[in-house]
């Protein structure tokens, strides 16, 4: 599986493609999506352009994501950095109208397990973000069903990422969820090929890098999609 993580928590002035209003992230799903993306993984963004949990933000991004590409499957983040408090991101998954297929929960934030419970209530598939071993080590101690594990390497060097994912990926118990290994900053297209060579699912998107392989400036997600694809992750 091809993910496209298409925007994050990334503006205009990191890159002036990235997608911020629903219209523009459908817009960017639906050529992405013909490039061999099955799933897609977006952070809503209010008018002002601001990361939200809220209801009504959450549900116009899919609406729109699901009228252009009507079955791909799309994700959302509970990052704690949209909503510091914990109790307040149960209450956002709780209030939401629209749902998404899966939603990514980081292990090392705090309220983690109650975030991916209230998730699980509301028959949203569960994403475990897990960045480091101790991560690893936390979401083996949820009693929260898990339909897929987010190895996310986020050292800057390639080697340190792949070192990273290495002992992330061993730590894990054989015969557990599907995983999808990733990577942020320079080390996205080592940990992309790793994962291809391991047949694992990946991601690629403008969230992740705004890099191409060979180290030039990527113009936009489609740009990235299609360079994954080339390397077979598509």
């Amino acid at each position: 599986m091809l993910q496209g993580c298409l925007n994050g928590n990334r503006g205009r002035d990191s890159h002036p493609a990235v997608p911020l209003s629903p219209a523009e992230l459908a817009a960017d799903v639906a050529r992405c999506a013909g490039l061999g993306v099955t799933a897609v993984h977006v952070h809503p963004r209010t008018a002002e352009g601001v990361e939200s949990l809220g209801p009504g933000v959450v549900a116009d991004a899919l609406v729109a994501i699901r009228a252009a590409v009507p079955g791909l499957l799309v994700g959302v983040s509970t990052g704690a950095w949209i909503e510091p408090d914990p109790q307040a991101r149960v209450a956002a998954v709780q209030s939401w109208t629209v749902l998404p297929d899966f939603a990514s929960v980081n292990a090392h934030e705090p309220g983690a397990e109650a975030v991916a419970r209230a998730l699980h209530e509301r028959g949203v598939m569960v994403e475990a973000g897990l960045w480091t071993v101790p991560a690893v080590e936390a979401y083996l101690g949820w009693r929260v069903p898990v339909g897929r594990v987010l190895v996310e390497c986020m050292a800057p060097a390639p080697e340190d990422a792949l070192a990273e994912a290495a002992a992330m990926l061993d730590a894990l118990p054989p015969g557990g969820p599907a995983v999808l290994l990733h990577a942020e900053g320079a080390g996205v297209w080592a940990v992309l090929t790793e994962a291809v060579r391991r047949g694992l699912a990946t991601r690629i998107g403008l969230e992740d890098t705004l890099r191409l392989p060979d180290g030039s400036p990527a113009p936009d997600n489609v740009a990235l999609v299609a360079a994954a694809a080339a390397l077979g992750a598509g």
